[in-house]
């Protein structure tokens, strides 16, 4: 059985640190929606193809400019700026709206994401659903909430009758590996993006298949699942965000999952 490595080990992280990251990615989150369902919304791709508008450009400024006002020695990671270099031994990782897509398309389910590492390793994480008035947080050592409330992932043992999500099954490498989980009577649903990882921290979901992910995408995944009680990987078993897949999902189903995608 591959038992990975805690994500979040080292000393509790300061709860000020949390309550900041809450509090930016849910003013993110208004200035999202004043985008959101406009029918004047413009839509550009950018260079790898993806699409991006005001709203991901505009929410990306924002949380910068916040850390940087609170925060001005911490280093910035962000999908749709450059790099900022810190001194602090900090950073910050930012994806102003995951699911651009859903956005893009009137679907509510698009999130804001925020997540802070330090020398430690991975210390905060922030699932903001505008949305769905929904926000899913965790500091190291702290625990995980929803909406304030204890967060924690399933208990289910066996994939049989489980549910999987996934964000889209054009990701995924071929149907063979969508028959796999189906062939153990798992339920497979495409509630994708940053929303499928809330499915699975508050235990609604049992797990969340990512074939193709950057590190902002996952980045607050690191301390969220961890502190909800399960495990994040990417889907050879390593505990990373920049493995370009993820897996999350509780201890229990960890390695009949691993299994089945093949990357062990």
């Amino acid at each position: 059985m591959i038992d990975p490595l805690p994500a979040t080990t080292g000393p509790a992280v300061d709860p000020a640190l949390v309550e900041f990251a809450v509090d930016i990615a849910r003013e993110a989150g208004e200035l999202t929606l004043g985008y959101f369902r406009q029918p004047d919304l413009v839509v550009e791709g950018k260079d790898d193809g993806t699409p991006v508008t005001v709203a991901d450009r505009g929410a990306e400024r924002l949380l910068r400019e916040r850390i940087g006002e609170a925060f001005p020695d911490d280093a910035i990671v962000g999908e749709e700026e450059a790099d900022v270099a810190g001194t602090s031994g900090r950073t910050w990782i930012l994806d102003p709206i995951d699911g651009t897509q859903s956005f893009i398309h009137g679907v509510p389910l698009f999130a804001n994401l925020v997540a802070l590492e330090d020398r430690h390793g991975p210390a905060v994480g922030v699932i903001n659903v505008p949305g769905l008035d929904e926000c899913v947080w965790a500091g190291r050592g702290r625990g995980c909430f929803v909406d304030g409330e204890p967060a924690r992932v399933s208990d289910r043992t066996n994939l049989r009758g489980s549910c999987i999500v996934t964000s889209g099954v054009d990701y995924w490498p071929s149907a063979s590996a969508l028959d796999e989980f189906i062939g153990q009577g798992a339920v497979i649903r495409t509630w994708g993006d940053a929303y499928g990882y809330v499915l699975v921290a508050t235990g609604r979901a049992d797990a969340m298949v990512d074939p193709v992910v950057f590190r902002w995408d996952v980045a607050p995944m690191l301390t969220i699942l961890p502190e909800a009680g399960g495990v994040f990987t990417d889907l050879s078993g390593a505990v990373t965000a920049e493995g370009g897949d993820a897996l999350a999902t509780n201890p229990a189903l960890l390695d009949q999952i691993l299994d089945l995608v093949g990357r062990r």
